[in-house]
């Protein structure tokens, strides 16, 4: 079952609006699923000019199909594994030359994979930080250039409340998104001069397909709602409402701060 549906990009029309976005050009990394996904729907309905880059083609295609199905205009996927900076880099200039500079950038793409610490090796700590972290960053110098030129900005830089609860068995995964909060603030101050606003959403235990279908048991999961101030599960859409605020001009004054998406657990 995909993370986004018919049913849900209906929903997603139904949200709160933002005038602001319509028209301008978004670009989410890692939208073929998960969160992903959902906020590549709610930017979409939006009006705005939406592209989105995963390595994972068959969810893109899906996911693509899903908006023709409900009879909205479907974003522009391009395939790209962000690990290799210069494909991240072309991938920006032809979503731009397509769609134009692009005014908010969601540094989305991560991938959770469970590891102890015994068989870390070098080698996959290195493949986990660019997996989980350095993107971010390239893909936040390819962006900036042109937002700044177009008048400014929003870059939302997706993290994880893991690293705050102690989750078990993510080492590597939670080092690389407590640095997404460094890294969010550094580049605020340094953008923030060209009128571009940079901001961190980390979120809960979120149910995605891919962690109902590898993580979530009903023990592990009662024992999360029991954490939670909130007792209903999290979803996709929790986050991606958040994540459009963010980019709209709703939130301009906004910029090195971290939203918490997570019922209430931290």
């Amino acid at each position: 079952m995909a993370d986004v549906t018919v049913a849900d990009i209906e929903a997603a029309g139904k949200a709160a609006r933002y005038p602001s976005l319509n028209g301008k050009a978004v670009l989410i990394t890692g939208g073929a699923s998960g969160i992903g996904a959902s906020t590549v729907a709610h930017y979409a309905v939006q009006g705005a000019k939406v592209g989105f880059i995963d390595r994972d083609e068959a969810a893109a295609e899906a996911l693509l199909g899903v908006f023709r199905e409900a009879g909205v205009t479907a974003p522009l996927f391009v395939a790209c594994d962000l690990t290799d900076i210069a494909a991240g880099r072309a991938a920006v200039q032809r979503i731009e030359g397509e769609l134009g500079p692009i005014r908010v950038l969601v540094n989305n793409a991560a991938r959770d994979d469970r590891h102890t610490i015994s068989e870390v090796t070098p080698e996959y700590w290195d493949d986990r930080i660019n997996v989980n972290l350095r993107h971010q960053f390239f893909m936040a110098q390819a962006v900036a250039g042109g937002m700044a030129k177009a008048g400014g900005g929003s870059i939302v830089n997706l993290g994880s409340t893991s690293w705050q609860i102690c989750t078990d068995n993510l080492a590597v995964y939670q080092a690389a998104k407590a640095g997404v909060v460094g890294l969010t603030r550094a580049l605020a101050r340094d953008l923030g001069p060209s009128a571009i606003r940079v901001n961190h959403v980390s979120p809960g235990w979120i149910m995605t397909e891919r962690q109902k279908s590898l993580w979530v048991t009903p023990e592990k999961l009662a024992a999360n709602t029991d954490r939670q101030c909130l007792k209903d599960t999290l979803k996709p859409h929790d986050v991606a409402r958040m994540v459009l605020f963010l980019g709209a001009d709703d939130s301009a004054m906004c910029s090195a701060q971290t939203f918490i998406v997570d019922a209430g657990t931290v």
